[in-house]
C-alpha cells in the first residue's frame, strides 16, 4: 500500500507534512462496519441514466461493492482492473450468483462516464451475465453520503488537485444489502472474492 500512497502523491505533487501524511491523506479510509446495513432506499442513476434504487441490486443475491470514481487517473483504475481480473479467474458456473455495483462518490459525475465505464469492462469481463450483472451508477451528493457512510468508506476532495483522495477496497455485501467482508488493496484473490 505504501507503493500506491508514494504514487499517488508523485502524481499529486504533494509532498508529506510533518505528521508523515498530507492533508487531504489524514481523513482518508476505512471503517470497518461489518454487520452495517447499507441504505436500500437511496436513489442513484445506471448507465442508461434511469433512477434506481440501490436495493434492486442487493435485495435477492449478494453483491461487490466498488466505490470509485471514473475520471479518477489512477486508483480506481487499478482497483476495477483488479476486480476484474479476479471476476476473470472465478469458475464459469458461479457468474449470474451474484451482483457487481460499481458507484461514482463524484456527484459531478453522470449516466455518460458510467456508460462508457460498463461498456469498456463488461467487454473486457467477456461472459454472458457480464450486462446484467455489473452495474455502474452515478448519484447526488446525499446518496453517495449515505452510501460511504454506511459501509465506512472515507474519502477527501482535493481542490489544489482537482481530485479525490480515497482509499481502496471492494466490499461484499450479503442478499439485502449488510457489509460482510472488505478486500483492500488492488488485487483481490479469486477465492476470497
Amino acid at each position: 500500500m505504501r507503493t500506491l500512497l508514494a504514487l499517488w502523491l508523485a502524481a499529486a505533487g504533494l509532498a508529506p507534512a510533518q505528521s508523515g501524511l498530507p492533508e487531504p491523506l489524514r481523513h482518508v479510509g476505512i471503517d470497518q462496519r461489518l454487520g452495517a446495513q447499507v441504505p436500500l432506499d437511496a436513489i442513484f442513476r445506471d448507465e442508461s441514466g434511469r433512477p434506481v434504487r440501490l436495493g434492486e441490486y442487493l435485495e435477492r443475491r449478494p453483491a461487490v461493492l466498488a466505490l470509485v470514481y471514473y475520471e479518477c487517473p489512477m486508483l480506481c483504475t487499478l482497483v476495477l482492473n483488479g476486480l476484474l481480473r479476479s471476476l476473470r479467474a472465478l469458475p464459469p458456473e458461479l457468474d449470474g450468483r451474484f451482483e457487481i455495483v460499481t458507484v461514482s462518490f463524484d456527484p459531478r459525475e453522470g449516466p455518460p462516464l458510467a456508460a462508457a465505464k460498463k461498456a469498456e469492462y463488461v467487454r473486457r469481463y467477456g461472459r454472458a451475465h457480464a450486462a446484467s450483472r455489473w452495474h455502474f451508477l452515478t448519484g447526488e451528493h446525499e446518496s453517495i453520503a449515505s452510501l460511504t457512510q454506511a459501509a465506512g468508506f472515507r474519502y477527501v476532495f482535493d481542490a489544489k488537485t482537482n481530485q479525490f483522495a480515497h482509499a481502496s477496497a471492494l466490499i461484499v455485501l450479503t442478499p439485502g444489502g449488510k457489509v460482510a467482508r472488505y478486500l483492500y488493496g488492488v488485487e483481490y484473490a479469486p477465492r476470497d472474492l
